[in-house]
């Protein structure tokens, strides 16, 4: 489809349209007749993610990503691992960004040294200071598109460059954004990796992930794979080709929500500050305006009180599940010192910048008036207690 936009893609991207069936048939089958010659790796097989499910699923991913490959993995973790596992040797190190989500922090701080691999941690806003960090055993640099919960927004055009010079493979972790708001293939990555269970299910009723990238990268990881068995099965698979469908529809109302509630929240008297990339008082809003085609539908605020004054907020609201997870059709809202970062100490939240009584909203396709109105409400009923 040479030419179409990414709305038009997903809807028609890797539809077989097997024997006449609109909607994307769910293959219940493990396998699947043998072809002679074939080699193991492409055998008709659920784990080697070969079935008919895991090729439309593929191709319409690689086209809606920009990339010439894709690959589908049972989670986001998944995607990951299998993915840094399979571009570190024995004694291999990495790059990674200071700020990860928690499982990859967890995976990459304690296990792997198991593996004989070791890491150092970069500051995303100093790439002059990178080059220190190399070892001779350096193949990886790692970051996300945007950290969690602060939103902070990498220099990944930097990024990009310092790869290429160092020979390095540069992965992404690129949830918060979606390849609605930001197709990190088309600006060089090698490797730009999702949690299929956010934004491009979207409907917070599966986990999975995702990676894309060239056909070399690509099928490196699918070796990989094949053996360490994350692979998606047939039902998820189903589930996200649906939901991949309305991304793009999904992805503009929640942009168009989270800036519209970020301005409420950042005008009111009862917030003392708001992080969104899309707001013009960010620090990072220049940087992101010039990488993403929107800012995405995560925020987090601190209202002005203490965290028992930001737990009556929470409660206090009517729209918003208060849940983990973020990028379904519905708002949900936490405080990561009861979640994400609940295993860290109160100083050492601070010291990230993480607040005891900070907020985070992922913010769903809700009419923006009623959430606006919920949160002035929810608002309302925190004065008194004080900092």
């Amino acid at each position: 489809m040479a030419g179409s936009r990414q709305a038009t893609d997903l809807i028609h991207a890797g539809e077989s349209r097997i024997s006449g069936a609109v909607a994307m048939p769910i293959f219940q089958s493990s396998t699947y007749l043998s072809r002679e010659g074939e080699n193991y790796h492409d055998i008709g097989y659920i784990r080697l993610s070969t079935t008919p499910n895991h090729r439309a699923l593929a191709e319409k991913l690689s086209v809606t990503e920009g990339s010439e490959s894709a690959l589908v993995f049972a989670s986001g973790m998944a995607a990951v691992t299998t993915s840094l596992l399979a571009n570190l040797a024995p004694g291999g190190h990495l790059l990674i960004g200071a700020c990860l989500y928690g499982a990859t922090h967890s995976f990459v701080h304690e296990l792997l040294g198991r593996f004989g691999l070791r890491f150092s941690v970069i500051d995303i806003n100093a790439p002059d200071a990178w080059a220190s960090l190399l070892t001779p055993e350096t193949r990886v640099i790692y970051t996300e598109a945007m950290t969690n919960p602060l939103l902070e927004v990498a220099d990944h055009r930097a990024v990009v460059d310092f790869a290429r010079e160092h020979g390095l493979v540069s992965m992404i972790d690129n949830t918060f954004a979606s390849p609605v708001n930001f197709r990190p293939c088309e600006i060089g990555y090698d490797l730009s990796i999702e949690s299929a269970s956010k934004y491009l299910n979207g409907h917070s009723d599966i986990v999975g992930g995702t990676v894309a990238g060239s056909e070399v990268h690509v099928s490196k990881i699918k070796y990989y794979l094949d053996y360490l068995g994350g692979s998606m099965d047939p039902h998820q698979c189903g589930l996200l080709h649906r939901g991949l469908k309305t991304l793009e529809v999904r992805v503009h109302r929640q942009n168009d929500n989270a800036l519209a509630l970020a301005e409420m929240l950042q005008a009111h008297p009862k917030v003392v500050r708001v992080n969104y990339p899309g707001l013009v008082s960010s620090p990072w809003h220049e940087r992101a305006a010039s990488l993403f085609s929107g800012f995405g539908g995560l925020l987090s605020f601190e209202p002005d009180t203490n965290m028992a004054g930001a737990s009556v907020l929470v409660e206090a609201l009517q729209i918003p599940i208060v849940a983990p997870s973020l990028g379904g059709v519905e708002s949900l809202i936490t405080m990561p010192v009861k979640t994400s970062h609940a295993g860290l100490t109160s100083e050492a939240r601070q010291a990230i910048g993480v607040s005891d009584r900070l907020v985070r909203v992922s913010v769903g396709i809700e009419d923006k008036d009623d959430l606006i109105a919920d949160f002035e409400q929810g608002l309302a009923r925190v004065q008194g207690h004080g900092h």
